[in-house]
Order: C-alpha cells, then structure tokens, then sequence
C-alpha cells in the first residue's frame, strides 16, 4: 500500500507499553500485534515466565518467519503496530529494522524494577531491558533508520500533546480515538495477558503515576544504579509536550 506504515515499539517490560498497543488499537487504520517474538524468546532463553509452555504453544516461534511477516506479510490495515519487548532480541539481526518505523519506549528504571519485583523476584539487566534498547536504538540510529525515543513519563503528563507530536513524525494522522478504551482484557491481548495485564484492564485511558509510587528493594539497588545510566543515555532524546 502506499501509505503503508509498520511500527515497530521497543519497550522496556513493565513499561504501559500495553495501554499504548490499546491506544494504537482504537485508530480505525491500525492493526497491532502483541509482541510476536515472545515465544522465540522463550524457547531460546529457557526464562520461566508464566504461563511458558501455553505461550509457546500458541504461536509461531521461528524468528526468521515472523520477521519475514512483519517486514513483507500482509494486513487488512495499512498501519501495523508491533509491540515488542527489547529484551525478546538477543541474536537476532537487527537490519530488518530499516523498514519500521523503530519507537524505542523507555521508562524510568525505579519504576520498571518496582513494578518487576512484583512478579519476578531477582530480575537482571536483561530482564529491565534497557540496556538491549540502547544497543538497538544505537544500531539503527548508526545506520540511518527511522528512531524515535519516547519516555512513558512524557507520554503520560499530557499524552494528547505527545501523541499528537509522535503521528506527525510519523507521517500519520492523529485520532482521538486514542485516548480511550474499553476496560477489560482486548481481543489483541497475547494468552499470557492474564499472568501480566491486571492493572492495565481496569484502564479505560493514559493515568499519570504519582512521583512517589515506587520502592527498589534493597537486594536490587545494583541493578537501578546500572539501568539509570543507560536511561540517562536515552531520556535527553525523548520526545515532550512542549
């Protein structure tokens, strides 16, 4: 198609990267997949995540398949939205990132390990993801793909602003449509919605956190103290309201 747009969001896990796919999900010319490279990255990790061998189970895991889908496959919209974990990439190639528009979605490290800990005790590096996103976001910026940065924090202090800013880079128009959702689980959801999505389903839109809504544990202020010097890195490239 001719104004064909595929978008490729690179999140840090525990990120509202899922409100955003459910935002992307209201534009009458989007069609969004929830992170298609999950069960690859199962199967060569050998993480034990919930629900590991129904995620496996229930799609496609060759990465060079789903690769070749995303870049050359056909949808019944001509904007595609993909929303991926950074971490999901170890070993991949990353050259077919010349054909997306690459959204590299970062999120403050207090926030992410807070919200992490939560369902995972002991996360590492590879587990907030942060450090992979700045490996990509240097790879593609180096060889001249599209990149974008966005922080979740500016997204939500005014998401209408940022929103608006992020589809006319894009080349696409905003909706407000955007804004809202249905609460409840989505027929985009991957099968391990029910293991990581509470929270996000009893969303109907972008909420603000308050500045105090998170708590490193002790055991994992090594981890913060590394994935803030990554976030540093890439937060001075984010998009912003103003």
């Amino acid at each position: 198609m001719k104004d064909e747009k595929r978008i490729c969001l690179w999140s840090s896990p525990r990120n509202v990267s899922t409100a955003f796919m459910y935002s992307w999900a209201q534009r009458p010319d989007t069609v969004v997949v929830d992170e298609p490279l999950y069960g690859h990255y199962l199967t060569h990790s050998g993480t034990l995540h919930p629900g590991r061998e129904e995620i496996i189970e229930s799609m496609e895991c060759d990465a060079n398949k789903i690769i070749e889908q995303m870049t050359f496959g056909s949808y019944p919209k001509p904007v595609v939205f993909f929303k991926h974990m950074s971490h999901h990439m170890p070993g991949l190639p990353l050259d077919w990132m010349e054909h997306m528009v690459n959204i590299f979605f970062i999120r403050h490290p207090g926030r992410i390990i807070s919200s992490y800990a939560e369902v995972i005790n002991k996360p590492v590096m590879d587990d907030i993801g942060i450090a992979m996103q700045w490996e990509q976001y240097h790879y593609a910026r180096q060889k001249g793909f599209s990149t974008i940065v966005l922080d979740s924090g500016e997204l939500l202090k005014n998401p209408e602003p940022v929103l608006k800013k992020l589809c006319d880079i894009i080349g696409i128009p905003f909706y407000n449509e955007m804004l809202q959702w249905p609460a409840g689980p989505r027929p985009e959801d991957g099968v391990w919605a029910k293991y990581w999505y509470a929270q996000v389903h009893r969303s109907t839109g972008f909420q603000q956190p308050s500045d105090n809504d998170y708590l490193i544990p002790g055991h994992l202020n090594p981890l913060y103290t590394k994935a803030m010097g990554y976030y540093d890195k890439m937060s001075v490239f984010s998009l912003s309201a103003d």
